[in-house]
């Protein structure tokens, strides 16, 4: 049995070096530089770009709906603004009628209502292909933007060699449960630590979806690649964030991050669905770590120190865990150097996170870390051994088809067949605003 108290010593004693290593220099480089271009407003620009707002929708609740429409209606931006909101096949679409028809009396808005569920990123992609903004800004349905979002992210695009910019989120729905809670907390974490430091070398290795701008001339050189990922011959559709900022970086473009572009977004209020997303999330990255991995040499030594630490922390962590549980139930002895070492990482990465954010609540987000032992490990130990699995988990299997419906609706469309996605716009189709039968024929 010394076998397992030595494991157990060894695993949680690199565990703690490598985390505090990753964790320490995470802290210094997310710290808030003073020079930024996200600081000189707008002024950089000869000519405000024009920018694209692309919203899919798969059964959301209409009020949810109308509210993020709202928050992007109502942005404080100067140059032209364009909003596709796709509708991909939502059994519900009798209910989201009122809002479709309501927006579609704004000219800027564009309503694109796809005959059936083709999945986010095919239903992202029939959009970018409609449109021709300068910028491309790729909003979640459940999402809703702080009124200068986008007067916020745009500045970021003045360097040329970014490809790409993300704000930062928070559980639109906080204080809904406990674990909304906890969600929130781990979202400031995940933007104001993970992210910000990745910025700070121009690598955010994932612009998430909720709130994420392109550049449309680097946006349009990468889609054929972003539509057609595959993962061991089986298309591949979920993941679409990580993959796409991937992309960007191994096409040479920067990736940033914009602390000060809020954006609220509904996260699981329940655990099963929480595990759920957490899976998928699982499934995504591991599917993507080898591409991150080539781009390694090219960037600086953080990122690698990053990528290790996020990687190879858990698995640490994990056997640390499994070889202490084994040495209880098999000798009776307690790991108390596993459990103390573990509690007081814990403790003292959350207390610096308080002081850091001044915010007490987070003191609280040690809670997570039982979470984290006793049902994410286990779960991402689960996702890779299930990487070809490519269930949504939270919709049918629709949009999982091995077509590309995106193209062939476009095509569709433009034969002029009765099943093609209709285009509203009052501004070019004076009977959308009166006719209901206009209206007729994700995540």
């Amino acid at each position: 049995m010394d076998m397992l108290d030595t494991t157990s010593t060894v695993a949680v004693s690199l565990y703690t070096l490598l985390s505090t290593a990753y964790k320490s220099m995470q802290a210094v480089y997310s710290l808030p530089t003073d020079v930024s271009l996200a600081s000189q407003g707008l002024d950089g620009f000869d000519e405000l770009p024009s920018v694209d707002v692309i919203v899919p929708s798969f059964n959301e609740d209409p009020r949810t709906l109308s509210e993020c429409l709202a928050s992007i209606a109502g942005q404080e931006y100067g140059g032209r603004l364009q909003v596709y909101l796709v509708d991909d096949g939502s059994e519900n679409r009798e209910a989201l009628r009122p809002v479709h028809e309501a927006f579609a009396r704004d000219p800027r808005f564009n309503i694109l209502l796809l005959p059936q569920n083709v999945g986010k990123r095919k239903a992202q992609i029939a959009a970018i292909r409609r449109s021709a903004g300068d910028m491309v800004l790729n909003v979640d349905s459940d999402t809703i933007l702080a009124s200068d979002v986008i007067r916020k992210l745009v500045p970021k695009m003045q360097d040329p060699a970014v490809g790409a910019a993300m704000g930062q989120l928070t559980a639109r729905n906080r204080n809904d449960s406990w674990l909304t809670r906890l969600i929130d907390m781990e979202y400031w974490l995940a933007c104001n630590e993970e992210r910000a430091a990745q910025a700070r070398f121009g690598a955010v290795m994932c612009c998430c979806g909720p709130c994420a701008i392109y550049r449309r001339s680097a946006l349009a050189s990468l889609l054929d690649q972003y539509e057609s990922q595959y993962f061991r011959g089986k298309p591949s559709d979920f993941g679409e964030d990580r993959h796409l900022t991937i992309l960007m970086l191994k096409a040479g473009f920067r990736t940033e991050y914009v602390p000060s572009a809020i954006a609220a977004t509904v996260v699981p209020n329940k655990l099963g669905p929480y595990l759920r997303q957490q899976l998928r999330w699982a499934r995504s990255t591991y599917r993507d770590t080898l591409l991150g991995l080539r781009l390694l040499p090219n960037l600086n030594r953080f990122l690698t120190l990053d990528v290790v630490g996020q990687n190879l922390g858990p698995l640490l962590l994990a056997l640390s865990v499994l070889t202490g549980l084994a040495q209880l139930a098999l000798t009776g002895t307690v790991p108390w150097l596993a459990a103390l070492m573990i509690v007081a990482m814990t403790m003292i990465h959350c207390s610096v996170v308080a002081l850091r954010a001044r915010q007490l609540r987070f003191l609280g987000f040690s809670l997570h870390a039982f979470i984290n032992i006793f049902l994410l490990l286990p779960l991402k130990a689960y996702a890779l051994c299930t990487l070809s699995n490519s269930d949504w988990l939270s919709r049918s299997s629709a949009g999982n088809s091995n077509q590309h419906p995106a193209t062939d609706a476009r095509t569709t469309e433009c034969s002029g067949h009765a099943t093609a996605p209709r285009r509203l716009n009052p501004a070019r189709d004076p009977a959308a605003r009166t006719t209901s039968d206009c209206m007729c024929s994700d995540e």
